[in-house]
């Protein structure tokens, strides 16, 4: 079980800048958690692959960033949740090489890998929710 704390804030995502905050915003997170700069560029890579690919296939949406426990562990997490289209085959879209748009198919599944914790919900009727954790002092 994963424990949110009060410490959190909230994105829209409708423009390349609102990209470009939500990023510095993971990067402020990540350096008060206590994150290395390795970690520090994980998330904040995952985050700008995740936020434009909100922006560019559902027209945007929406951010939450946030410091996450765990025991005594304590970790960040993104939240990205857009009203789009969804994904009709998520194994596809994590691929490789796969893009919906003119992209060169890396983001979601790189994002993937830049996480401990990686998760995605379709959402009714539409869109699509993603969760990106990783914790602090883990390989």
């Amino acid at each position: 079980m994963v424990w949110s704390n009060p410490e959190h804030e909230h994105y829209d995502v409708a423009s390349q800048e609102d990209v470009v905050r939500v990023r510095r915003a993971v990067q402020g997170y990540a350096e008060r958690l206590g994150f290395s700069v390795l970690d520090q560029t994980r998330l904040m890579t995952a985050a700008s692959e995740l936020a434009r690919n909100a922006l560019v296939h559902a027209g945007g949406g929406e951010a939450t960033v946030e410091a996450v426990t765990r025991g005594l562990q304590r970790g960040l997490q993104l939240t990205l949740q857009d009203h789009g289209p969804g994904i009709p085959d998520l194994e596809l879209a994590l691929r490789d090489g796969y893009s919906s748009g003119d992209g060169l198919g890396l983001g979601l599944g790189g994002a993937q890998r830049l996480a401990h914790e990686f998760e995605v919900e379709p959402l009714m009727p539409s869109g699509l929710r993603v969760v990106v954790r990783r914790w602090r002092g883990q390989p």
